[in-house]
C-alpha cells in the first residue's frame, strides 16, 4: 500500500484529497487577482483543461475582497496564496478561500498565526503549509551546512507543529525544490515522518521546455513511490500547459485514466509526409475529444506503422501518394495522403458508436 493510501482525508471545497483519492492536480493564476473578470476568465479556461484546484494570490486588500465574487462564477475550490500579511489571510477566508497557503514564519509571529488558524478553524478551511529550498531558515542552513532535504523537511515540520500547537491539524504539507533529487529525498524522508497529506511539485522548473523535463523526472520518480495527493508542474508560461502536462504524467503513471493519448513515431528516412506537422495538428485536435479514453497513433510510413502501434485504438500512417486508416493494427482504409487528417477526425468522432 503507497504512502498517499494512508494520508488523512482533507476536505478542501468539493475535492477530497489524501486516503487514496484521486491525486488532484493544481495550478495558479497568472492575472491580478483583483481582476475578477480576467482572473475568472483564465480559471474558466483551466477548469476546462482539467484543473482540480485554482490557487490564487491575495497580495492586496482589493485581492482579497474579490474572493467571493471570483468564487461565485467557478467551479473548482479557490485558495488563497498568502505571504507576509495574516490579515490578508484572514480576509480571504471570510471572502470564501476554500484553502490558505500560508508559511507560518513569515506572518509576524505566533499571535498573528494564532489568529489565522482561528479563523481557519471557525470555517474548518484547510492549511496548506509550504516551505520552499530557497526560503529555509538561517539556523536550520547552518545546522546541515546548506540547503539540504533534512533541513526542507525539518522546517516544515517545524511549520506543521507550529499550527498542531494552535489546537488544529486541517493541514496540508508543501515541500519543493527547483533541485529535482533534493525534491525527490525530501519526500522520501517527510512520507516516513508524518501521514498529512503531500502537494508535490518542482518549483521555479523553468520554461516550457526544461520545466516538463524536469517535473516529470521530479513528479515520475515521487509519484512513481506512492508518494503525493496533489500535483502542481510549475512552468514559466501558460499555466494551461501546465495541467495538459500533468494530466499526461498522471495518465503515464496509470494513476488517472479518461481523455485520449498519441504515440507517434520519430521521422526517418522513409518517412513521405510532413509527419511532424501531422503529429501537432493531430495533437491539437485531440483537445477536442477529452472525453474518449482512447489511444491514437500518427505513423510515417505505411511500411511498418500498423503493425508498430497495435495498441492503438485508431491510427493513421502515411505514405507517399497515399496513407493508410487502421484499428488495432489492422488496416481499414486507403486514402489519398493530404486527406488522412480528415479521416482521423472522422474515425473519432464515429468511436464507440
Amino acid at each position: 500500500m503507497s504512502y498517499r493510501d494512508n494520508t488523512r482525508k482533507i476536505n478542501i471545497g468539493n475535492v477530497t484529497i489524501g486516503g487514496g483519492n484521486p491525486i488532484a492536480i493544481q495550478s495558479m493564476t497568472n492575472t491580478p487577482t483583483a481582476d475578477v473578470e480576467k482572473t475568472v476568465q483564465q480559471i474558466l479556461q483551466l477548469e476546462k483543461a482539467g484543473c482540480d484546484i485554482i490557487r490564487v494570490t491575495a497580495n492586496t486588500v482589493e485581492a482579497a475582497d474579490a474572493f467571493d465574487k471570483i468564487k461565485s462564477e467557478i467551479h473548482i475550490p479557490l485558495v488563497a496564496d498568502i505571504h507576509f500579511d495574516y490579515k490578508l489571510a484572514i480576509r480571504a477566508m471570510e471572502h470564501g478561500a476554500d484553502k490558505i497557503r500560508i508559511n507560518p514564519g513569515n506572518i509576524g509571529g505566533k499571535d498573528n498565526l494564532i489568529k489565522v488558524v482561528q479563523v481557519a478553524k471557525e470555517r474548518n478551511i484547510p492549511i496548506r503549509v509550504g516551505v520552499n529550498s530557497g526560503s529555509l531558515e538561517k539556523d536550520i542552513i547552518s545546522k546541515y551546512g546548506g540547503v539540504t532535504a533534512e533541513g526542507i523537511v525539518e522546517s516544515a515540520l517545524d511549520k506543521v507543529r507550529q499550527i498542531e500547537e494552535c489546537d488544529y491539524n486541517n493541514i496540508v504539507i508543501s515541500i519543493k525544490s527547483s533541485d529535482v533529487l533534493m525534491s525527490v529525498k525530501s519526500h522520501r524522508l517527510i512520507s516516513e515522518m508524518t501521514d498529512y497529506p503531500l502537494h508535490v511539485g518542482i518549483t521555479e522548473s523553468g520554461t516550457l521546455y526544461s520545466g516538463n523535463i524536469k517535473s516529470s523526472i521530479g513528479l515520475g520518480i515521487i509519484l512513481g513511490e506512492g508518494i503525493g495527493d496533489t500535483i502542481r508542474v510549475s512552468l514559466t508560461g501558460d499555466p494551461v500547459q501546465e495541467i495538459r502536462t500533468a494530466k499526461l504524467i498522471l495518465k503515464t503513471l496509470e494513476l488517472r485514466k479518461g481523455g485520449p493519448s498519441l504515440v507517434s513515431c520519430p521521422t526517418c528516412g522513409r518517412t513521405e509526409i510532413p509527419l511532424i506537422e501531422l503529429a501537432e495538428q493531430v495533437e491539437a485536435m485531440l483537445e477536442n475529444y477529452q472525453h474518449l479514453d482512447i489511444k491514437v497513433a500518427v505513423m510515417g510510413c505505411v511500411v511498418n506503422g500498423p503493425g508498430e502501434s497495435k495498441n492503438a485504438d485508431i491510427g493513421i500512417a502515411g505514405g507517399k501518394d497515399e496513407g493508410l486508416v487502421f484499428r488495432h493494427g489492422e488496416i481499414i482504409k486507403k486514402v489519398p495522403s493530404s486527406e488522412l487528417l480528415g479521416a482521423l477526425k472522422e474515425e473519432l468522432d464515429n468511436f464507440g458508436k
